[in-house]
Formats: structure tokens, C-alpha cells, sequence
């Protein structure tokens, strides 16, 4: 993974630009004018969509990235020219006076899409501007390594356009991988790949994949039929299968899903970027589904810098239950995302020095106020100035993993400070737990929070009286 550091690599982008539009707010009425919520609006976001989601996902993960597709003479152009201009060059892209550049708006209130409307132009561009662009590609395809079409429907890859790139392409040795759209893959016959997804592909062959036979069929077919190097499907949480003289299926890595959009544009921009690494298409496969992990662990229209693959790929290999010991920065993004998925973040602190029975009880009835367990640990530095100089007597890291691999424990994070105020202010928990020795007294970060949970520790059970009788058996033995 390492050895894709540092590499200068040259791709070009060739597909449906659009621009998606967020309007974020809350509904608390229904309107008087007809029975429809009204959306109280409270931030507004827009991202490059389409293949401008290919080329933020090249971008960073370090590529040089050129476009070149076509654009109306719009308010929506200049808005997307601008954006666009922030990772990449507009120099290629043709103005057409008609078209209307693409446009998604959605509504969303609590993270919950109620509507969206488009403004765009779908129809195939004309003649000149399919000229246009085989001559800004004739004229700078000596640079490229890699050529991707990112064909989204809205009329920029005709069937003749793509071929065309195809043909010229292919005269220069260059690799086209298309990420496809609609049912007639007869337009990209001669590709070096395609990648669709299961739904796109049992369409796109008549044959419903459901088991491994049908999957090799459709595999199979969509090489022989569109004259393939290889072919490649898509298969979700199942990973990606590939084909070329043989079938493989590259599983996906675990992580926890928190939307799925754009994962096929990172899977095409991840691919292209091995590969214009010279990575084979193997370890191409296996990078692709570790990108694709990280962005379906983000809201949105996500992407994965390389640096967030190799950390990502490195924590798989470590235990699980090291997987489960966050940083402060990583707590707090996970415990927004967990909220906005409506789940019930639960919050507690403590040492943990020597986990007896009296822990165990007392986090699982913490876990049982909500969905989500969220475990504050002091840090090695911070005992000693609780508890004195001769605690803690497990380190941190040892006392982390040990919590980490509790089933009541969901995630465990580090802090230096005296009290978790910092920490349960990154994390905004719905519930807070402490012991019932603090009943009648203040709690840190109670102001903080929704609510609050006092837990009765066991009778008899603490750390103290364990190092105590250690002592004393000492003594004894003496």
C-alpha cells in the first residue's frame, strides 16, 4: 500500500458534470396552502456530482486529474466552473448556448431525504462538441495514464463519442475504464473494464444474479459481448468479483455503513489510480474495496485520501477489539454520524485499573440506557495525579484493550485531563453515567447532556480492596 506514496500520476475525466445541492433544515408544520410539510431551511451545501465526484476522489488521493466534458451557458456552469477550478482545470470544458447544466437539489430534514427536483439537459450533445472533445483528447492523451468515463445518462457519452474515445485510446495504449449507465453496453465495447454493480449488470446481460453460477454467466457474457480485458461486477457488501480468464471475488472489508453514495465513484477513481501506479489489477481490486470501506463509513458524497486507506487497511490487521479505541477527533465524528443515524449515545468515565465483576455490572447497566456506549478512560498520567504515583497498575494501552473487548462496551477513548469535561463536550452524549457515590454532589459534564444516570457500584467490589488484599496475602506469605 505504501508503494502508491509519492507517485505522479496523470488521469483524464471524461463524463456527466453536475453539481448536487443540499437545503438542510427540520419540518415542524404541515402548510396551510395543501397538506405538505414545510421545510424550516437552516444550511444550504453543494458538492461537484457526477463525474465531478470522480475527480474529488482522484484528487485526493493525490492524482493529477484533467476534464473535459460539456456545460451549458448558465447560472449553474459558472457556479460548477467555480467549484470545479478548486481541484482541476475548466480549460476543456464546451460550452453548448441550450443546455442546461445539471443541477440535483434535495431536501433533507433530520438527515431524512423528502424530496428532490432536478434542472438539467439529458439529450445526446451535438456533433461539434463530441469533436470538440476527441480533439482536446487527441491533442493531450500522450499524458494520460489512465482514461475514465464516468457516463451518468445525461448525454455526453454518446455511443459514438465512446467509441470513438475507445478507438483512439486503444491506438495509444492507453486503458478506458467506464463506470456504465442504462442497459446497452454495446457503446462501450473494446474497454479494458467496466464496473458495474449487480442490479446494472443482471440488466445490462438479462441474467438475474443470484448465486455464483449466474454470476459467472453474467461475467462472463459482459467480457465476451463488449470485447473486455477484463470484467468486473460490483457485488456490495459482498465486494467485487472479477473475471478475466478466471473468476475471483475480492471480499469487502468490515466497517460500519453509513451511506453508500458515491461508492461507485470511488471504486472507478480508485481503480484508475492503482492502476496508473502499474499496481496489478488484482491489488488494483483489493485497493478499490479498501477506498470504497472508508467512504461508506462518511455522510454523503464522500472520498478517501490515501493516507486514510493505509490507516484504515493497517487497523484491520490489527485485533478487533484495538479497532475500538478511538481517538478524540475520531469519538467525535463517529458519535455525530451515530446520531444522525437516531441512535442513543450513552457516555461513562472512570480508570478501570483492575476490571473485577463490580465494572462489568456497573457498564452493563451503563449500556442498557441507550444504543451506543461510549467509555471515557483516565490516561496513565491522569491516574497518578487521582489516584497517586503508585497507580494505575494495568498502563493505559492494556486497560483500553481490555474495556475494548467488552460486549457492553462499544468504544473506548483516552484522556489526559483531570475530569471528562472536554471530552463528553466533543461527544454530546444523550446519557451520562456515574456511580451512585455521587448521589447529591455534582457531576462533571452534567450540564452537557440530556440526562443522567446514577448506577449503585457492587457492595464489597473496588480496585483498591484488591491491591489491599494482594498486600495483605504478601504479608501472609511472608
Amino acid at each position: 500500500m505504501n508503494n502508491l506514496r509519492n507517485k505522479e500520476t496523470n488521469i483524464l475525466v471524461i463524463g456527466d458534470l453536475m453539481i448536487d445541492h443540499y437545503l438542510w433544515g427540520s419540518c415542524d408544520r404541515i402548510s396551510p396552502e395543501a397538506p405538505v410539510q414545510v421545510l424550516n431551511v437552516k444550511k444550504e451545501t453543494t458538492v461537484l456530482g457526477g463525474a465531478g465526484n470522480v475527480i474529488n476522489n482522484l484528487h485526493a488521493l493525490g492524482s493529477n486529474v484533467d476534464v473535459i466534458s460539456v456545460i451549458g451557458n448558465d447560472n449553474n456552469a459558472h457556479e460548477l466552473k467555480n467549484m470545479l477550478e478548486k481541484v482541476t482545470s475548466s480549460r476543456n470544458l464546451i460550452i453548448e448556448e441550450n443546455r442546461i447544466t445539471s443541477k440535483k437539489s434535495r431536501l433533507i430534514a433530520s438527515n431524512q431525504q423528502i424530496i428532490r427536483y432536478d434542472k438539467e439537459s439529458c439529450e445526446d450533445i451535438q456533433k461539434t462538441s463530441e469533436e470538440k472533445i476527441l480533439k482536446a483528447l487527441e491533442k493531450n492523451i500522450s499524458k494520460y495514464e489512465i482514461i475514465l468515463l464516468s457516463d451518468y445518462g445525461k448525454g455526453i457519452l454518446t455511443k459514438s463519442l465512446t467509441q470513438n474515445i475507445i478507438t483512439l485510446a486503444k491506438s495509444k495504449n492507453k486503458k478506458v475504464i467506464i463506470d456504465p449507465k442504462g442497459s446497452d453496453y454495446s457503446k462501450y465495447k473494446g474497454a479494458y473494464l467496466l464496473t458495474p454493480n449487480k442490479k446494472e449488470a443482471s440488466e445490462a446481460t438479462s441474467i438475474d444474479i443470484k448465486d455464483e453460477t449466474s454470476l459467472l454467466k453474467a461475467i462472463k457474457k459482459l467480457k465476451d459481448d463488449c470485447d473486455l480485458d477484463m470484467s468486473l461486477i460490483t457485488l456490495s457488501e459482498d465486494g467485487i468479483a472479477i473475471f478475466d480468464d478466471n473468476i475471483r471475488k475480492k471480499p469487502t472489508v468490515t466497517r460500519e455503513v453509513y451511506d453508500v453514495t458515491g461508492a461507485g465513484d470511488t471504486v472507478i477513481a480508485s481503480i484508475g489510480f492503482a492502476l496508473a501506479c502499474k499496481v496489478d489489477i488484482d491489488d488494483a481490486i483489493d485497493f478499490a474495496n479498501l477506498a470504497a470501506g472508508v467512504v461508506v463509513g462518511k455522510l454523503g458524497c464522500a472520498t478517501a485520501t490515501l493516507n486514510e486507506i493505509i490507516e484504515y487497511n493497517s487497523s484491520l490487521h490489527k485485533s478487533t477489539s484495538y479497532s475500538y479505541i478511538k481517538t478524540l477527533s475520531e469519538i467525535k465524528e463517529l458519535s455525530d454520524k451515530l446520531k444522525q443515524k437516531g441512535k442513543k449515545v450513552v457516555f461513562t468515565n472512570g480508570c478501570f485499573d483492575i476490571l473485577h465483576v463490580g465494572h462489568i455490572k456497573y457498564l452493563e447497566t451503563a449500556k442498557s440506557f441507550g444504543d451506543v456506549l461510549i467509555l471515557g478512560l483516565n490516561s496513565d498520567t491522569s491516574v497518578k495525579r487521582l489516584k497517586g504515583k503508585s497507580r494505575p497498575i494495568n498502563i493505559e494501552e492494556d486497560r483500553a484493550y481490555t474495556l475494548a473487548a467488552l460486549k457492553s462496551v462499544d468504544y473506548v477513548v483516552l484522556f489526559e485531563e483531570d475530569t471528562p469535561y472536554e471530552l463528553i463536550k466533543a461527544v454530546r452524549p444523550h446519557t451520562l453515567v456515574k456511580g451512585g457515590d455521587y448521589e447529591g454532589k455534582k457531576v462533571i459534564g452534567q450540564d452537557l447532556v440530556e440526562d443522567l444516570k446514577l448506577v449503585e457500584f457492587v457492595a464489597g467490589r473496588s480496585t483498591s480492596r484488591i491491591i489491599k488484599r494482594i498486600k495483605e496475602n504478601e504479608t501472609n506469605n511472608k
